[in-house]
């Protein structure tokens, strides 16, 4: 699922970005977003312009902002997405993390702009990195004045990617293994009524592995995490599954 998107809705150009003197140096803000569909795992990426290179959302803290605040606005300006609940998962501050594939430097030199070495685009970054999962089907979304192109890929499937945006992406799908049976509940990634087979493909397709379905449906009953409702009739000869929901939290 590939979407063009609207340059006329930019937020900063790369200009105004290197101007900007009240970001917090050496400090950034990365979100790995993740969707299901087609029962695969997908992560949200950007493109950035007259570059083969793709990136996850990401962006600058200003010094009189929240990490929390700026993950949330950061992803807003990169991809529109709203009201999504973002949870911190790591801090990636490899030394040389910033010197594979850096975007910044060849979209300075593309565009004639000079900055001088010790600028603070040019130097060491940590970023943040901060998850979350949605509806594959929410992301509507629109660039700012580095990406012209966003797309779902597999997870297992990723493009020539920026920095260290790959290790980011294992992590965060390392972190949300580990946290699944949580996370889960809140995460928009199936309907709001799904049947039991619904839920095990996904944790399938999240885990990497395969469950027999007693086995799984006496797990997930067991974690009280769901409601049960009215079968789902369809039709066929096939006895009808029950449909669940996830309690409220």
């Amino acid at each position: 699922m590939i979407m063009k998107l609207d340059d006329s809705k930019n937020k900063m150009t790369l200009q105004e970005l290197i101007d900007t003197k009240n970001f917090i140096n050496q400090l950034s803000v990365d979100c790995a977003i993740f969707g299901f569909h087609d029962n695969s795992l997908k992560i949200l990426l950007l493109k950035y312009h007259e570059l083969n290179l793709w990136a996850i959302p990401g962006g600058f803290i200003f010094e009189d902002e929240h990490l929390d605040d700026a993950a949330h606005r950061i992803l807003y300006e990169r991809t529109h997405l709203e009201d999504v609940y973002l949870q911190q998962f790591y801090a990636f501050g490899g030394i040389d993390r910033t010197e594979k594939n850096n975007p910044h430097r060849q979209l300075l030199a593309n565009k004639g702009i000079e900055t001088d070495k010790d600028h603070w685009i040019n130097k060491r970054f940590v970023t943040v990195g901060y998850y979350a999962l949605i509806d594959y089907t929410l992301s509507h979304t629109f660039p700012d004045a580095f990406n012209e192109t966003c797309a779902w890929f597999d997870v297992h499937d990723l493009p020539e990617m920026a920095f260290d945006h790959k290790e980011i992406i294992e992590k965060g799908l390392e972190h949300l293994r580990k946290t699944l049976d949580y996370d889960i509940v809140g995460s928009n990634l199936l309907p709001e009524k799904f049947t039991m087979k619904d839920l095990q493909n996904l944790y399938e397709a999240i885990l990497g592995e395969k469950f027999r379905r007693n086995n799984f449906q006496r797990k997930m009953l067991n974690l009280n995490i769901l409601d049960r409702h009215e079968k789902l009739f369809s039709g066929s000869a096939n006895k009808a599954p029950y449909l669940y929901s996830f309690k409220k939290k």
